[in-house]
C-alpha cells in the first residue's frame, strides 16, 4: 500500500482519524434509486475513518420513507455500535440491504442517530454537491469517492487487513 499524496484542495483518506470522526456537511447530498430521487439534503453529516473514502448519514426526514423497508439484517461497528439495515422497494424493485442506520449509537455518534447511509454501490447515483461519486470498492464500507478524496481505499481484494 502507498499512500497517494492529497493535491490543493484534495484530501487524504489517510489523514483521516481513528477512532472516526463526525463532521456536519452543508454540501448537497442527492441519492438516485430505480430512477427516483429518494434523498436531498443539505444537512447531512459525513464520518471520516482512516483508510475509508467518506459515508454520508441523511436524516430519515429528507428521505422519501415510502421506499424505506426495514428488515432483520444487523452488523456491529466497534465505535458507532449497532447497524440496523433497510430495503428500498417499490413496485417493480427490491434492492436488499440498501442503506443502514444507528439507532442507539455510542454517545460520540448521537447526532447521527436514525440517519441513513446508503450504499452508492447499490443505487442509481449519489451525488455531492452535483458531483457523481464512485461507490467504494467492495460491499462492506459504503464510502462515497469524490474527485478531493484520494486513497487509496480499504475494501478491494487484498485490504481486510489495512
Amino acid at each position: 500500500m502507498r499512500r497517494i499524496e492529497p493535491k490543493p484542495g484534495q484530501e487524504s483518506v489517510w489523514d483521516y482519524p481513528r477512532p472516526p470522526k463526525l463532521e456536519k456537511v452543508d454540501k448537497e447530498i442527492r441519492v438516485i434509486w430505480n430512477g427516483k430521487q429518494i434523498a436531498n439534503t443539505n444537512d447531512a453529516y459525513r464520518i471520516l475513518e482512516t483508510s475509508h473514502p467518506p459515508v454520508y448519514y441523511i436524516p430519515a426526514s429528507h428521505i422519501q420513507q415510502k421506499y424505506l423497508k426495514r428488515n432483520t439484517h444487523r452488523t456491529f461497528c466497534e465505535w458507532k455500535g449497532q447497524a440496523s439495515y433497510y430495503d428500498l422497494v417499490d413496485e417493480k424493485k427490491q434492492t436488499k440491504n440498501a442503506g443502514w442506520y444507528y439507532h442507539d449509537p455510542v454517545a460520540k455518534f448521537s447526532d447521527v442517530k436514525d440517519y441513513v447511509a446508503f450504499y452508492p454501490s447499490k443505487m442509481d447515483a449519489c451525488f455531492v454537491n452535483g458531483e457523481q461519486v464512485q461507490a467504494q470498492e467492495g460491499d462492506f464500507y459504503g464510502g462515497w469517492i469524490t474527485k478531493d478524496i484520494v486513497g487509496p481505499f480499504k475494501g478491494g481484494p487484498g485490504t481486510w487487513g489495512w
